[in-house]
């Protein structure tokens, strides 16, 4: 169930007998030549209604925008700043538990939205989860066993594959070519997005992929990714409303 279809008094009766609801985070930026620039936030949201299908869960409005100041060399990316966006993220946690919300799950779909999620979590009241989609070991062994090193950091074929299947796919071009692919040090040194200043960022990743091979991405495998994290997302979210 999407809140944003439902009246006040639908929303009443389910978070009365569930005062629980998803939330998902992603970021409007661009992910390479095939990737669409709501990516992050589709991802999230595709997972998110699927699960919560399978969950009787309400799934809230998707908090598209987000803190990506490293992509902002390229045209479509739309940033926040990372207090401003966790200021919000605190706000609507606190306005959600006031509503009598016990359980916030949070399926986050953009690295950089990791830091201020937590913590604005540890500002909350309410039990708060936080998952990205790619944590469920299941939809990581799909990754691994399709893309292994190709899937790399940005513009992943795995994310690539899941707006294939849910939206359009678009041909490869010039990303038919592999990028560089990159280093263990360097993915451990820039996870949650820790990257450089824009133009310097996209000096290093001129068409935006970040050692990501998104020629690879498949819309038969996206369907398959939706559908095992939708799966993994319904059983993590259950085991929530039971701890």
């Amino acid at each position: 169930m999407r809140l944003l279809e439902m009246t006040w008094q639908e929303a009443e009766a389910h978070f009365t007998k569930q005062p629980a609801v998803i939330l998902p985070t992603g970021s409007v930026e661009q992910h390479g030549p095939m990737g669409l620039i709501g990516t992050d936030a589709i991802c999230a949201e595709e997972i998110a209604w699927r699960g919560a299908d399978l969950a009787d869960a309400i799934v809230a409005p998707t908090l598209a925008y987000a803190p990506a100041p490293f992509n902002m060399a390229f045209p479509g990316t739309m940033s926040l700043s990372v207090p401003l966006w966790q200021a919000m993220v605190t706000e609507l946690l606190a306005g959600l538990t006031e509503q009598g919300i016990q359980k916030i799950y949070v399926l986050n779909g953009h690295g950089a939205n990791l830091a201020p999620l937590k913590a604005a979590a540890e500002t909350c009241v309410a039990d708060v989860r936080i998952r990205s989609w790619w944590d469920f070991d299941q939809v990581n062994q799909l990754r691994q066993t399709w893309y292994g090193d190709w899937e790399g950091m940005h513009a992943t074929p795995s994310e690539v594959s899941i707006t294939q299947a849910t939206h359009r796919v678009i041909e490869p071009g010039d990303a038919e070519t592999p990028p560089q692919k990159l280093t263990p040090e360097f993915i451990r040194a820039h996870a949650g997005d820790k990257h450089g200043p824009p133009d310097e960022h996209r000096r290093s990743f001129p068409d935006g992929r970040v050692g990501s091979h998104s020629a690879l991405a498949r819309k038969e495998h996206g369907a398959l990714l939706v559908e095992a994290a939708a799966a993994c997302l319904a059983a993590d979210f259950r085991s929530f409303l039971e701890s």
